[in-house]
């Protein structure tokens, strides 16, 4: 294991700060066959409303005044009609899966696209900002600044609004009651805040660091229950020792020992474990008024995949598809950059965020999930 001081002595950890705001989270499984998936359910949901940073946007950033866009090849090189749509992904994301699954909708657009007719909105949407966090620090670290989660409640409320001319309130409230809530953030706040400035570190131990973001968490999603959601699954964060760009900031042997930073890891597990209680515990406190709450283990998939890859059909899990792998991403990672010539042997397509294939395993593995919650078949 790696000692906490690593990462203080890398001389990299600044000239790639930026790239970090995209981290990701992941994981699981072996082939990749989306076009095939096409279950029946026994429970329908009305929509779908994603929240949270850029492993669930699809395209938010593209209309906003940021560098931190994906909205050009490679990126959406295996997306239908090979469009980089903004999500930071060959393909699809774990989103798009399961608005694929409930029966919603194939995939989930981008909130802010001014394209999207009345109808898109209704069977839902993503408000989520690649770069952002639940710490109210993480989307503003730059002078770009991404969209923090209260202004993605915010335009859920707009949402609201506009549904509501369209369907008349009861209708809305309805829909909304109906709805499935998918929340991912965290890892940013972990990675590009805590670990690589120096503010949070000089008022929180990472224990007290742990607790601020999960009760800033906590108050969002307090925030969607008054606006009317019922049905919330919120995933943890994952091995964040194990994304390839930490690796390469954070490992003193970054290019002759591509392991995990055990550290690292061990501080997202802890978390998991406090915000698995604290979701518990919201649940308990709801459940007689209809709710339900749900903690999504990422961690343990990517883990897994990680530590026996070749057992899932990949060939390369320490680096990314695009580039090097070690550092491209975002505009890094561009129209001239090297591609590997088989992004499903790849867990990582660029140096942060998961390929298609990895999505895809991660939401097949946690489906049995869904359906003991959801009561899919």
């Amino acid at each position: 294991m790696r000692s906490h001081q690593t990462h203080s002595s890398s001389a990299l950890s600044f000239i790639f700060f930026f790239f970090l705001l995209f981290i990701s989270f992941s994981l699981s499984t072996s082939k990749l066959e989306p076009s095939k998936h096409k279950p029946t359910r026994k429970q329908s949901f009305s929509s779908i409303l994603v929240f949270g940073d850029s492993t669930v946007d699809p395209g938010n950033n593209n209309f906003i005044n940021t560098i931190f866009k994906c909205n050009f090849p490679p990126y959406g090189i295996d997306f239908k009609n090979k469009i980089p749509t903004g999500r930071f992904c060959n393909g699809r994301l774990v989103t798009d899966f399961i608005a694929s699954y409930i029966g919603v909708k194939e995939n989930v657009p981008a909130y802010l696209d001014p394209s999207l007719g009345i109808n898109e909105l209704i069977s839902g949407v993503s408000f989520a900002s690649a770069g952002s966090g639940y710490d109210p620090l993480t989307p503003t670290i730059t002078v770009q600044r991404v969209i923090d989660i209260p202004s993605q409640l915010e335009y859920f409320r707009e949402y609201k609004r506009k549904l509501e001319k369209k369907m008349g309130k009861d209708k809305m409230e309805k829909h909304i009651g109906e709805a499935l809530f998918c929340v991912s953030a965290g890892t940013n706040d972990f990675v590009i805040n805590y670990f690589l400035l120096p503010i949070r570190r000089k008022t929180f131990t990472i224990e007290a660091y742990q607790q601020f973001v999960i009760s800033n968490l906590k108050q969002f999603i307090q925030g969607l229950w008054k606006e009317g959601a019922r049905n919330i699954i919120v995933a943890g964060v994952p091995p964040i020792g194990c994304l390839p760009i930490v690796i390469t900031l954070f490992s003193s042997e970054a290019l002759t020992n591509r392991r995990c930073i055990d550290w690292f890891s061990d501080v997202a597990k802890n978390y998991n474990i406090l915000l698995q209680k604290e979701l518990g515990f919201m649940q308990m406190n709801l459940a007689h008024l209809g709710s339900k709450i749900f903690y999504f283990d990422i961690y343990n998939p990517l883990s897994e995949i990680i530590h026996d890859y070749q057992k899932f059909g990949f060939e390369e899990v320490s680096s990314g598809c695009c580039g090097s792998g070690y550092l491209e991403t975002s505009f890094l990672c561009n129209p001239k950059s090297y591609v590997c010539p088989n992004t499903s042997a790849y867990v990582f397509f660029d140096s942060i965020h998961p390929s298609e294939k990895t999505y895809f395993n991660i939401f097949r593995t946690l489906r049995p999930v869904y359906d003991s919650i959801f009561g899919c078949i």
